[in-house]
C-alpha cells in the first residue's frame, strides 16, 4: 500500500489517499472502511444516452464518485472489495443520493474521509504502508492426494492452490498404479509451487505432512529440478524446511507455525508472533489460570488494575458497526499500551485469529493475579457476555 496524502486534524477528523498495490492491501482497506465514511474513487457507471432521433442506448463510462458508505463486502478468496453507498457529490453521470457500488481496484488511488480516525485505524495504515510487512513465508501442507499451498502474510493467510488427486491403494504384488498416481500428485504440487510462490520475496517455504509424504515430495521435487535443470528451485533449496503436521488440511498450518524449530526460523514474522502469543496464553491458562483471562468484561477490569502484560485481540472486533462498542475495544487497546503492556492484534484471516475468535476475540496474560475476579463473579459476568 502506498500513502499519497494524509490530512488529519487535531479533533481526529480528516482524510487519507491510498493506492492498493497488491491483493493483501484490499484486506487492509476493508479494515479501514466503516459505515458513514466518505469514499472517493474511480469507478465504471452504466449511463443511458438518448440520441437526437430519440433512440436510447447505454454505454459504460469511467468517472470519479464520492459515496457515503453503507455496506462493505470483502471476498477473502479473490481479495476483492466492494463498497455500496449513496452519491454525495454532484456528478454529470450520477444524481445526488443515487446508489452506486464501487469495486476498489489495484493501483488506482482512493480517498477515505472520516469524522474520527482512532489509534487502531492509524496503526493499520502504518502497517499496510510498511514495506517490510510483506508475505515472506509460504507453506505447503499435504497428505497423500491432498495439498494446500498457502502464503502467510502479516495480515492474513492466503490459500493460493488446493491440489487433489485420487491415489489408488497399493495392491498385493503391484504398486504401479499407486506410484503413478503419487508422481502425478507430486508433479501437480510442484507446478502449484512454481506458479504461486515468488522466490525473490519468500524467505522460507514450510512443507508439512504426516509420515514420510513430505520427505518423498522433497526428494521428487529436487530430482525433477535436476532433471529439468530448474535453476529457480535448485538455487532456493535452502529455503525449504520440512516439518510434521497431522494432516494436509489448512488448519494444520497453526500446528506447523507453533513448532519451536519453525518459530526460531521465522522469529521476525508477525504470524509466528501471533501463534507464540496464543501458545503462551494457553500455557498460562493451564499452569497459572489466575493470570490468564478472556472475555471483554474481565479483561477490562484487569486493564484498569494495570495488570495486563499482553493483550490478545481480534481485528474483527474493530469492524463492529456499533460505534460505542468499537470505541470500547479501541479504549482497551490504548489503555494497555499507555500502561506499558504489549498488544497483539490478531488477523481473523489467520488460523490463530480464528482460534482467538472462539475465546470471544479478546484475551490477556496478566503480570499478577487479580483476587477480585473470583469464581462466583466469573460465572455471573460470563452470563452478561
Amino acid at each position: 500500500m502506498k500513502l499519497l496524502h494524509k490530512d488529519i486534524e487535531k479533533d481526529n477528523a480528516g482524510q487519507v489517499t491510498l493506492i492498493p498495490e497488491e491483493a493483501e492491501d484490499m484486506w487492509h482497506s476493508y479494515n479501514l472502511l466503516q459505515v458513514g465514511d466518505s469514499l472517493r474513487a474511480s469507478t465504471i457507471r452504466k449511463v443511458q444516452t438518448e440520441s437526437s432521433t430519440g433512440s436510447v442506448g447505454s454505454s459504460r463510462v469511467r468517472t470519479t464518485l464520492t459515496l457515503c458508505v453503507e455496506t462493505v463486502d470483502f471476498d477473502s478468496q479473490a481479495c476483492q472489495l466492494r463498497v455500496k453507498g449513496t452519491n454525495i457529490e454532484e456528478n454529470q453521470y450520477v444524481k445526488m443520493g443515487a446508489y452506486h457500488t464501487i469495486e476498489l481496484e489495484l493501483n488506482r488511488k482512493f480517498t477515505l474521509a472520516k469524522k474520527s480516525w482512532d489509534s487502531i485505524l492509524l496503526d493499520r495504515i502504518d502497517q499496510a504502508c510498511d514495506p517490510t510487512q510483506k508475505a515472506d513465508v509460504a507453506a505447503v501442507v499435504m497428505q497423500e492426494g491432498l495439498a494446500n499451498v498457502m502464503l502467510v502474510t502479516p495480515a492474513m493467510t492466503l490459500l493460493r492452490a488446493k491440489v487433489e488427486v485420487t491415489i489408488p491403494r497399493k495392491r498385493r504384488g503391484s504398486c504401479t498404479q499407486h506410484d503413478k498416481a503419487l508422481d502425478r500428485f507430486y508433479e501437480a504440487v510442484m507446478q502449484a509451487i512454481l506458479r504461486h510462490i515468488n522466490f525473490d520475496v519468500i524467505k522460507c517455504i514450510l512443507v508439512g505432512s504426516p509420515g514420510f509424504v513430505k520427505d518423498q515430495f522433497i526428494s521428487y521435487l529436487f530430482k525433477e529440478a535436476v532433471r529439468q535443470d530448474n535453476k529457480v528451485l535448485l538455487e532456493n533449496r535452502p529455503k525449504f524446511m520440512m516439518v510434521h503436521s497431522s494432516s494436509g488440511h489448512k488448519y494444520s498450518l497453526k500446528e506447523i507455525l507453533s513448532d519451536p524449530a519453525v518459530t526460531s526460523r521465522l522469529s521476525d514474522t508477525k504470524a509466528a508472533g501471533e501463534v507464540k502469543a496464543l501458545e503462551d496464553f494457553y500455557k498460562m491458562l493451564q499452569h497459572e489460570p489466575d493470570r490468564a483471562l478472556y472475555g471483554v468484561a474481565h479483561v477490562e477490569k484487569a486493564a484498569d488494575a494495570l495488570a495486563i502484560d499482553t493483550l490478545l485481540i481480534s481485528d474483527n472486533l474493530f469492524r463492529h458497526q456499533d460505534v460505542p462498542t468499537r470505541s470500547r475495544y479501541v479504549r482497551l487497546v490504548d489503555n494497555v499500551r499507555d500502561n506499558g503492556g504489549n498488544v497483539r492484534i490478531f488477523s481473523s484471516l489467520h488460523v490463530s485469529g480464528e482460534q482467538l475468535t472462539q475465546l470471544s476475540g479478546v484475551a490477556a496474560i496478566l503480570r499478577f493475579p487479580i483476587p477480585d475476579l473470583s469464581e462466583p463473579e466469573d460465572l455471573s459476568s460470563s452470563d452478561e457476555d
